[in-house]
């Protein structure tokens, strides 16, 4: 034992202990974050995991989702759903409601939140909160109040408009196949508008003020400080929020069930309405038919996925070489 401290002998044991209780006590924690995530795990497989991979079964079979029997049929209602036109119709509402909502969601979004972003702008905190506010409402409900609120006859907004003499008869406007797509477009934008309007809000707090300072000293006005400053530096920003916008607006089922029902005429009849009413709202279902639709769709969802992905890392680049 000559040359061996004493204490390097002693000290060994206590530190081998020591890391011993830092690991139980790490497992532990991990334990405990397993148990706790268990819940949503499983309530995740059995409402999401288990649900996409039936679908894709399904869209195999011919089967009614009652009766017992069900016929392999192998590529059948792929084949059918693409030579369906109804199919496109309900797939071209989708893209053209897609490509209304979104621009004016994201730039109408944008303005307002550079108004309330402005230390001058008074009472910025109120109106945050009440454009936020349709957000945290019932889309069902949002729904179901749009159809008094546009009634042709009873409706506030013809009665408003007959009122002010811009009218001189009310106008359906949910039950007119020229208007109905955009009156819903109109209804979505505002009910989720405050969500876009976080967005930009955050973004717009990334921007230092002393930018705007020393635009202001060199006499800047607003245009030239939102050419020179704003725009530029939000350019990253505006790719993921148009693309978390885009992704979203696929999202308008309920809203759309309950406002038009996919009507008048099919002219609303977004491709979630289109496969809904083949698997449960017509007189035969098809559940088979409609999963296959829901497939196809859902291709068409991760493609936007894929896209916002490699739109994300290239506002990631964007903002790392500044």
């Amino acid at each position: 034992m000559t040359g061996i401290p004493s204490n390097a002998i002693g000290g060994a044991a206590p530190r081998r202990a020591v890391a011993g209780s830092r690991r139980r006590r790490v497992r532990r924690t991990e334990l405990m974050v397993y148990v706790f995530l268990l819940p949503t795990i499983v309530l995740y497989g059995l409402f999401t995991v288990y649900p996409i991979i039936g679908s894709y079964w399904y869209s195999f079979l011919d089967w009614n989702g009652f009766e017992a029997v069900k016929t392999w049929v192998g590529l059948a209602n792929y084949t059918e759903v693409l030579a369906d036109p109804m199919f496109w119709n309900s797939f071209r509402i989708t893209v053209t409601f897609t490509l209304f909502a979104v621009p004016i969601k994201v730039l109408l979004a944008l303005l307002l939140a550079i108004l309330l972003n402005s230390p001058r702008m008074p009472w910025s905190g109120f109106f945050r909160t009440a454009f936020f506010l349709p957000v945290v409402t019932t889309t069902a409900i949002v729904g179901v109040v749009m159809q008094f609120v546009f009634d042709p006859a009873s409706g506030p907004v013809n009665l408003g408009l007959l009122e002010l003499g811009f009218l001189d008869q009310g106008i359906n406007f949910l039950g007119d196949s020229k208007t109905a797509l955009p009156t819903v477009v109109g209804v979505f934008v505002w009910k989720w508008f405050g969500t876009t309007l976080i967005y930009w809000l955050a973004a717009l707090q990334t921007i230092p003020r002393d930018l705007y300072e020393a635009a202001s000293i060199d006499k800047a006005g607003p245009v030239r400080m939102f050419t020179s400053i704003t725009l530029p530096l939000l350019k990253p920003f505006l790719i993921i929020i148009t693309l978390l916008t885009l992704e979203s607006t696929l999202q308008v089922f309920d809203l759309m069930l309950t406002m038009t029902g996919g009507g008048p005429f099919y002219a609303t009849q977004v491709m979630e309405i289109y496969i809904y009413e083949a698997a449960f709202a017509s007189t035969t279902p098809r559940l088979g038919f409609a999963s296959a639709a829901a497939v196809l769709f859902g291709l068409f969802i991760c493609a936007v996925g894929l896209f916002q992905l490699v739109g994300i890392r290239a506002a990631q680049k964007m903002r790392t070489t500044k």
